[in-house]
């Protein structure tokens, strides 16, 4: 290539980076999203749906009657709203029912006699038939304690997990991953040393004595009886263990595995009017546990997603891009609806240029966080960097690299912006996975500001591109 030639190109790279500066009206945008905020917080239904999918449907674990009635309920709300097309794509999914029967106690203790204790199963747990298992806790606080015990002192008892979350990281949710793998793995581990049950302390900071589920995985090992256990009761149970060398504790459980069912994500969209074959996604995911109504996680992420389509409709705002609404499927037990949908994506050859996800709770927003592949991911970043101005005008002061959120992750091969929305983390783990997380711990400000964010971010990607 010739020096005039890469001359002129400088130039005209040049020329576009001061063209895309002078085009960026700070102050119109604000402006203009602001009012996408009032008409978000006086118009909304979104408040409306969470309360429909909490009270009417309930917890809406994967291939459950409760989740089918989800599906039907918000594939007629996309289609009322006003999306060019609505769909659902099935999938294939492990369905397991909690059952009847959650009881856990201690016996004969020598100091507390026989007492019962706040537990429920995690899912994919074994049952225990009617008169449930019986053995010696052993309490560890992590999986090299547990190897160095060995199968000769894990065999035939019960392993009891005990590590707390750290609450010295001001991120709850990495206090929860760096504590977490003792629920998914933990019964596994034990399992596979000989024991024939666990006991994990719940994954949450709030100091109640409410049990919080969970999926935990055995892969190829025979199931055994799981159970998360409430922190009031995982510190009496460990505070005994250092009096008495020998406690016993029975675990009585119905759940059973039903084998695999049909799931469907549901899917709307408004298509795009310049580049309808580019897509931007927003989502959440639609199945919960069972034992609250999934209320933060994840209704309110999906009410949020859809509610980024009916502010542009209610508005008159024409996306250039298409709008895809996305209630993905089996987020709880294995992604096998993000998998899937990746999956029919690829094959279909579509193109993604950007995902958003809600699945943090409905919370005071703060933020979002970004992924992508290596080759576009410092690209993009800057282009966001660009409206971090208006992203603080509207109290978005949480823009960073690092993790987006679970389904839309299966995109990023894809070259697909991820964007995981962050509300404040700090009281989501009181709900998170328990009877807590049900509609009235939503705050339908908090929420509707929540869907208010993710709006702001599609008409900047939709108008400004995001790379």
């Amino acid at each position: 290539m010739s020096y005039k030639k890469i001359a002129l190109l400088l130039l005209i790279c040049f020329t576009t980076a001061c063209s895309f500066a002078q085009t960026l009206d700070e102050d119109g945008e604000i402006k203009y999203i602001k009012k996408m905020y009032s008409n978000i917080l006086t118009e909304s239904p979104a408040h409306d749906w969470l309360h429909y999918l909490c009270k009417q449907v309930g917890g809406r674990l994967g291939g459950s009657p409760e989740y089918a009635a989800a599906v039907s309920y918000t594939t007629h709300m996309l289609d009322t709203l006003g999306c060019d097309t609505v769909w659902t794509q099935a999938v294939e999914v492990p369905y397991w029912r909690r059952g009847a029967i959650e009881k856990a106690k201690i016996i004969n203790s020598n100091y507390v006699g026989t007492l019962d204790l706040a537990v429920t199963a995690l899912g994919f747990s074994a049952g225990t038939g009617a008169l449930g298992i019986t053995g010696a806790v052993v309490e560890v606080q992590n999986f090299e304690e547990l190897e160095a015990l060995g199968k000769d002192k894990i065999k035939g008892k019960i392993v009891f997990y005990n590590r707390p979350m750290e609450i010295t990281r001001l991120n709850t949710f990495h206090a929860y991953g760096a504590a977490v793998n003792q629920r998914t793995a933990g019964p596994r581990k034990a399992a596979e040393l000989g024991a024939i049950g666990t006991i994990v302390r719940s994954m949450t900071v709030k100091q109640d004595n409410v049990p919080h589920s969970g999926v935990t995985s055995f892969k190829n090992e025979t199931p055994i009886p799981a159970v998360g256990i409430g922190l009031q009761d995982a510190d009496l149970l460990s505070a005994l263990l250092k009096k008495e060398s020998n406690v016993n504790v029975n675990i009585q459980l119905s759940c059973k595995h039903m084998g695999n069912r049909i799931a469907q994500t549901v899917i709307g969209e408004i298509t795009g009017s310049e580049k309808p074959d580019e897509i931007i996604l927003v989502g959440g995911h639609l199945d919960s546990w069972d034992l609250g109504e999934g209320a933060h996680d994840d209704g309110a992420g999906c009410v949020q997603a859809m509610e980024v389509l009916h502010v542009f409709k209610r508005m008159g705002i024409r996306p250039k891009h298409t709008l895809r609404c996305v209630l993905f499927a089996n987020e709880e037990n294995g992604l096998f609806g993000a998998t899937e949908y990746a999956k029919q994506a690829k094959l279909k050859g579509e193109k993604h240029l950007a995902a958003i996800e809600s699945d943090a709770g409905g919370h005071v927003p703060s933020g979002f966080r970004m992924d992508a592949a290596a080759n576009i991911a410092k690209e993009s970043y800057n282009q966001v960097k660009n409206w971090r101005t208006i992203f603080a005008s509207l109290g978005l002061w949480d823009i960073q690299t690092g993790g987006s959120a679970a389904d839309i992750s299966r995109l990023k091969d894809q070259g697909t912006v991820l964007f995981g929305y962050r509300p404040d983390s700090q009281r989501y783990f009181d709900f998170h996975h328990s009877a807590n997380d049900v509609f009235e711990n939503v705050h339908k400000r908090e929420l509707l500001l929540g869907g208010g964010a993710m709006a702001a971010l599609v008409y900047l990607i939709d108008k400004y591109g995001v790379r």
